[in-house]
C-alpha cells in the first residue's frame, strides 16, 4: 500500500469524523461535496498538505449538505509560519503543564519467564501561555549524553521517537534539542518505544485445586515489586475461572473481589497497592454441571494499574525552558505516571 493510500485511510478517523461524527457510506454519499473539497485541500500531487481540521473548518464548513462558498478568503492560520498556533492568544496565568505516560506491555509464560517485555511512553502537554513562545524540552536522552560528555548511568536510549509536526526535526537530528512553537492547549508532543527486559511491576502466582470435580478452589498471590516509597493505585487483578462456575466465595487480606460470570472471570480491586507488599486472595467456587472441563489453555491473568510519580524507564525532564518576546515569566509543572498496557500473565 502507497503512503499516500495509508494518508488517505487515516484520514478516516480524523478529519472526516470531525466533520460527520460517524464515517459511513451514507454520510459520504450525503456530503460528497465536502470530501471531494477535503482531499483537495489534504493532498496536492500525491503529498500531504493542510491536515489540521481545526484550520481546514475555517474555510470548508458544513451547513447540512452544502459546501459554504461564502469564505473565498485563504485563513491566517494556513499562512503563516506554524499552521497549528493562531496569533493574538493571551493568558492572564501563563502555565505548561506535562505528563510523562508510560505503559508497561508485559507477557510472563506459565514457568514465570518473561517472554514479551517493553514500555511505550508518550510526552503530552497543556499549554496556557501567550503570544507566539518557543519552547525547548530537555530529556535525560543518552545520545545527548554522549554528544555533552555526560554519564550514562541516569540517561535512557529512546527508539522508535515519533513528534508532533510542531517540533523542528533538524534541530532534534543536529543537537537533540526537542525545540518548538506549541498548539495552543492540550496535545502529544512525541511518543518512544524502549525494548527492555523490565521486571514486573506486580507480580502475580496462582494455585487451582479442583476437588472431585465439585468444587475448585484459587489462591492467588500478589507482590508489588516496584520501589516501596511508590504506590499503584486502582489495581485489577482479573483471574479467569470455569464457565460453569457458581456460588462463589472469597476472602482477601486487602480490596474487595467480585465474581462476572458473563467473563468467566473474578477481579481482586486493590485501591492502594504500595510497592514492597504482598496481598492473597482466595476463591471458592461449585462446579456443579460438567466433569470434563480443565483448567489448562484458560486465558491468562491480566493486571490493571496506575503508579504515579514514576517511570520504569527512568526518564526525566531535565528543563523546559520558554521563550517569548515579551518576555513573560511562565511555570512549567511536570507529572509521572506508569499504567499497565497489556500485562498478562500465565498460570499452570
Amino acid at each position: 500500500m502507497s503512503a499516500s493510500a495509508v494518508f488517505i485511510l487515516d484520514l478516516k478517523g480524523k478529519v472526516f469524523t470531525e466533520y460527520f461524527k460517524e464515517l459511513e457510506e451514507e454520510s459520504i454519499r450525503d456530503n460528497f461535496v465536502i470530501v471531494y473539497e477535503l482531499l483537495d485541500e489534504l493532498m496536492d500531487f500525491g503529498f500531504p498538505q493542510t491536515t489540521d481540521s481545526k484550520i481546514l473548518q475555517e474555510y470548508i464548513t458544513q451547513q447540512g449538505n452544502k459546501l459554504d462558498t461564502h469564505k473565498s478568503s485563504v485563513p491566517a492560520t494556513v499562512t503563516n509560519a506554524v499552521s497549528w498556533r493562531s496569533e493574538g492568544i493571551k493568558y492572564k496565568k501563563n502555565e505548561v503543564f506535562i505528563d510523562v505516560i508510560e505503559s508497561v506491555n508485559l507477557l510472563v509464560n506459565a514457568n514465570g519467564n518473561v517472554l514479551l517485555s517493553e514500555i511505550v511512553g508518550s510526552i503530552k502537554l497543556k499549554v496556557f501561555l501567550s503570544g507566539m513562545p518557543e519552547l525547548r524540552l530537555g530529556l535525560n536522552d543518552r545520545v545527548l549524553f554522549e554528544i555533552t560528555g555526560r554519564g550514562k548511568n541516569k540517561s535512557v536510549e529512546l527508539e522508535d521517537v515519533k513528534f508532533h509536526q510542531c517540533v523542528r526535526l533538524s534541530r532534534f537530528d543536529n543537537d537533540r534539542t526537542i525545540s518548538f512553537i506549541p498548539p495552543d492547549g492540550d496535545f502529544e508532543l512525541m511518543s518512544y518505544r524502549l525494548n527492555t527486559q523490565v521486571k514486573p511491576l506486580i507480580w502475580i502466582e496462582s494455585v487451582i485445586e479442583k476437588f472431585s470435580h465439585s468444587r475448585v478452589e484459587i489462591m492467588v498471590k500478589a507482590k508489588g515489586q516496584f520501589k516501596k516509597q511508590s504506590v499503584a493505585n486502582g489495581v485489577e487483578i482479573c483471574v479467569p475461572v470455569p464457565s460453569d462456575a457458581d456460588s462463589p466465595k472469597f476472602k482477601t487480606s486487602i480490596g474487595s473481589a467480585k465474581y462476572f460470570p458473563e467473563k468467566d472471570m473474578v477481579i481482586w480491586s486493590i485501591k492502594s497497592f504500595p510497592g514492597g507488599k504482598e496481598y492473597l486472595m482466595r476463591a471458592h467456587f461449585g462446579l456443579p454441571s460438567v466433569e470434563n472441563e480443565e483448567m489448562e489453555g484458560r486465558p491468562p491473568i491480566s493486571v490493571r494499574f496506575e503508579i504515579p510519580y514514576f517511570t520504569v524507564s527512568g526518564i526525566q525532564v531535565r528543563y523546559m525552558k520558554i521563550i517569548e518576546k515579551s518576555g513573560y515569566q511562565a511555570l512549567p509543572w511536570v507529572r509521572y505516571i506508569t499504567q499497565s498496557g497489556d500485562y498478562q500473565l500465565r498460570t499452570h
